[in-house]
């Protein structure tokens, strides 16, 4: 029987990458987009062109409210599947604010915050009762919360929280075989802060150079090592934050 994964902001970036890829090793999705429902069914079109089942389900993880219907709307795609339970979350969804702690405004603050960790810790308890006993939870973090950057102090605090949640959700849901890890990719060149990385080349040339690989990140070195994390070859692997960043800064 195919493993099922929810892969949060699963139509574009490092989302869209993490679902491809764990429909190579065999397993269906569901993703979630917040507003491109194009960009979410290439991607569906994609996942199954590869021999896998798929959905896509509208979700802004900034939205407390609504978690519960998702949950819902999670429980008719299983049943519509014959399933009850789904195997693996990736919360994935989110976005970047860059400012300075002296110019950062509450509503940046709050936005990052209900999206990378209210939204985080709500949606997961939300679907706790649809994730399977030995199931697996995978959080997105940064490799900002190791080295320091001026501009980024609220979203790498947003995801420092995320790493000492995953921890919790480790010890608290291991009782059930349910193992839960934070990756924590570099720099990737994605659409994160309007694609800087991937089309400034100053840019991506300095992180080029911080980086013992020698080069930036791309979505390719990222989706199959989280695809690879849901595997049973990691059944032993839990409260770890992963970094997969090529060296970045060491």
């Amino acid at each position: 029987m195919s493993t099922i994964s929810i892969v949060t902001g699963g139509s574009r970036g490092l989302g869209r990458n993490t679902a491809l890829s764990i429909a190579r090793r065999g397993g269906d999705v569901i993703l979630t987009y917040r507003s491109k429902a194009a960009e979410a069914d290439a991607v569906l079109a994609g996942i199954r062109a590869l021999g896998r089942r798929a959905a896509a389900l509208q979700l802004d993880t900034a939205d407390i409210s609504d978690f519960l219907n998702f949950a819902g709307r999670v429980r008719s795609t299983l049943e519509g599947w014959g399933r009850d339970r789904f195997d693996h979350l990736v919360n994935n969804a989110g976005h970047g604010e860059m400012a300075a702690f002296a110019e950062t405004s509450e509503a940046q603050f709050d936005m990052l915050f209900n999206v990378h960790v209210k939204g985080v810790f709500f949606l997961t308890q939300a679907l706790l009762p649809l994730l399977a006993d030995g199931g697996r939870i995978v959080n997105f973090s940064s490799g900002l919360t190791r080295v320091s950057y001026p501009g980024f102090s609220a979203y790498s605090a947003a995801k420092g929280a995320v790493e000492i949640l995953t921890l919790y959700l480790a010890k608290e849901l291991g009782a059930r075989g349910i193992t839960a890890n934070t990756v924590a990719p570099g720099a990737i060149e994605t659409d994160f802060l309007g694609g800087a990385v991937r089309d400034t080349p100053a840019y991506n040339e300095a992180f080029a150079t911080m980086t013992a690989l020698g080069r930036v990140g791309v979505p390719d070195d990222i989706g199959p090592a989280v695809a690879s994390l849901l595997g049973p070859d990691n059944r032993w692997v839990t409260a770890q934050r992963i970094e997969v960043s090529g060296g970045q800064n060491i």
